[in-house]
């Protein structure tokens, strides 16, 4: 008997998911943990695994189309199964109407389209290009529609995009003394990140405190210790474990509005801010405080490569108690950020910047970075964010303090 595939919660916040690739088409059998498809979720995207075996008869969204949870995404039956009446008992309600894909008309096909008609893309409209050029292109925001593809059928190919990459895609899609524009459909990563970001700042009263912090002894520290070690550590393992050690010292910092209550974490656990094309991911450095340095390093380099990769998994990023943002990297001397809930405090890394400085009554040459803290008043006051930024300053201007 036929049975419906409905669309997963992948997330505890996911409302609806976006099929980002099929690895089966209508007419292929599946069996149980075959990976059936590619969600994309208000948080990563994720590979989608059946847990049904059968026949792929009906395919219910289309590949770059979404649909709310519990929508259908496939059916799954008997090779020939009449599935007219499983669709004609679907709710008309649905947000996301199922679309058929098969390439002749069947009976099934004619009950749907009869109970819930769907707009559909002609041959002639679809841009025909690879995955990987889709890929690229939607990472340089270079518009499909304006490249003649060299592949069979012109088909637009990886080399295509390559050959543009170095072509602003504002003035390659340009006429000149004709105005244009190109929307792109706003991904869930990116619906999600200005829906909780939004209410953060709406919600929560931000203040914000700023402090130089004389980063000499890490550069020396750093250099060292990557002498030695064949894994390579950066300034940013430095700021998460003194930020770790500080969040000890001072756990009001460490802590959450919970409307009621205010809750006060005994565990560190560190939110670090990564940016990828859809938007930013915070995977969650776990016990942050116990970590060595390399441990650190060897942790959020692996978060970066899978969040690169879009294999980041939703429990990658819960559970933060604190967060950090550094965008010192591209050469950006302080900033503010905006809490990530359920966070009290985020805080914002500038770079180092050489500047000269007064020690023992002489001007020498400096190294100075400066870090914002973002505050919820309702849980943080002054004083205590700054008890706390004293501390993590201490932190990284003795950095032996760390290795101990």
């Amino acid at each position: 008997m036929a049975e419906i595939v409905r669309m997963p919660k992948l997330s505890d916040t996911m409302t609806e998911g976006v099929v980002a690739a099929w690895h089966k088409k209508v007419g292929d059998k599946v069996k149980a943990g075959d990976l059936l498809a590619e969600i994309e979720t208000d948080k990563a995207t994720m590979e989608f695994e059946s847990f049904q075996e059968g026949v792929l008869l009906y395919i219910g969204v289309e590949k770059g189309k979404s649909a709310p949870v519990n929508a259908i995404l496939a059916i799954l039956g008997k090779e020939g199964e009449d599935i007219s009446a499983l669709l004609a008992a679907e709710t008309s309600t649905t947000a996301a109407k199922p679309v058929p894909v098969e390439e002749k008309k069947s009976a099934e096909q004619a009950v749907l389209a009869a109970a819930a008609p769907v707009a559909s893309v002609s041959a002639e409209t679809r841009i025909k290009a690879s995955p990987l050029a889709r890929s690229l292109a939607k990472e340089k925001g270079i518009d499909l529609r304006t490249i003649t593809g060299s592949g069979d059928g012109g088909r637009i190919i990886k080399r295509d995009i390559e050959n543009i990459q170095s072509v602003s895609p504002t003035l390659s899609a340009a006429v000149a003394g004709k105005e244009s524009y190109t929307d792109i459909p706003v991904s869930q990563m990116r619906k999600t990140i200005a829906r909780r970001l939004s209410e953060s700042k709406h919600t929560a009263p931000h203040f914000y405190l700023t402090l130089e912090i004389d980063m000499e002894q890490v550069l020396q520290a750093r250099k060292s210790l990557n002498e030695q070690l064949d894994e390579k550590i950066s300034v940013n393992d430095f700021v998460i474990k003194a930020a770790a050690m500080a969040l000890r010292k001072h756990p009001a910092v460490n802590s959450s509005w919970l409307g009621d209550v205010i809750r006060y974490n005994n565990h560190i656990h560190v939110g670090v801010a990564v940016a990828i094309p859809d938007g930013l991911v915070v995977p969650v450095v776990r016990f942050a405080d116990t970590k060595s340095l390399i441990q650190i390093s060897t942790e959020v380099k692996q978060f970066a490569q899978k969040a690169k990769d879009k294999k980041i998994q939703p429990d990658d990023m819960q559970g933060n108690t604190f967060s950090i943002s550094n965008l010192g990297m591209y050469g950006i001397d302080e900033f503010t950020a905006i809490i990530n809930p359920p966070d009290a405090c985020i805080m914002a890394v500038g770079g180092i910047k050489q500047v000269p400085v007064v020690k023992n009554g002489q001007v020498v040459p400096g190294n100075v970075m400066k870090v914002t803290l973002s505050c919820d008043h309702r849980v943080v006051d002054g004083a205590t964010g700054a008890e706390f930024l004293r501390t993590f300053k201490q932190m990284l201007e003795n950095p032996v303090m760390m290795l101990a």
